[in-house]
């Protein structure tokens, strides 16, 4: 069993990490999982959240707003719709992922009346970026919503 595996973390502006890990903490939709070498394949798709890289380098977190990751036996590649180190987050760039989260919100509602789910994952959406940026100690502007 391999002690490190490799970790590849991108968004479409740039690569946001690359490096060696011991245990990856993913976000994933259907509920966090953590991967670790020699873990079996597979392909999960994220939610807005908090990702955990640990490895000889130490701990690293990255908020990510959704996307995909690929476990595999290469290591774990995750494409994130946006993403960010912890340390790089601010109150605007939370304040403007909320917003984009509630226009999507708003355009559901408007756009699929009687027609629950477009709306409720929007809505789900909206509640995990919320979510999210209590987790990191940012607190989310209530008159956007």
């Amino acid at each position: 069993m391999a002690d490190t595996m490799r970790f590849e973390l991108v968004s479409p502006e740039r690569r946001v990490a690359s490096m060696e890990v011991t245990a990856v903490r993913i976000p994933a939709t259907e509920g966090d999982l953590t991967a670790m070498p020699d873990h079996t394949p597979l392909i999960t798709t994220l939610r807005p959240g908090v990702l955990h890289a640990e490895g000889p380098e130490g701990e690293m977190e990255f908020v990510v707003t959704g996307g995909f990751a690929e476990v595999g036996a290469e290591g774990i590649s995750v494409l994130a719709e946006e993403s960010h180190s912890r340390e790089e987050m601010t109150q605007e760039k939370l304040d403007r992922m909320i917003e984009a989260a509630a226009r999507r919100h708003n355009e559901a509602k408007s756009n699929f009346e009687n027609e629950p789910g477009p709306v409720d994952d929007a809505a789900k959406l909206l509640s995990d970026m919320m979510a999210m940026g209590d987790h990191i100690g940012l607190s989310p502007k209530q008159s956007n919503l």
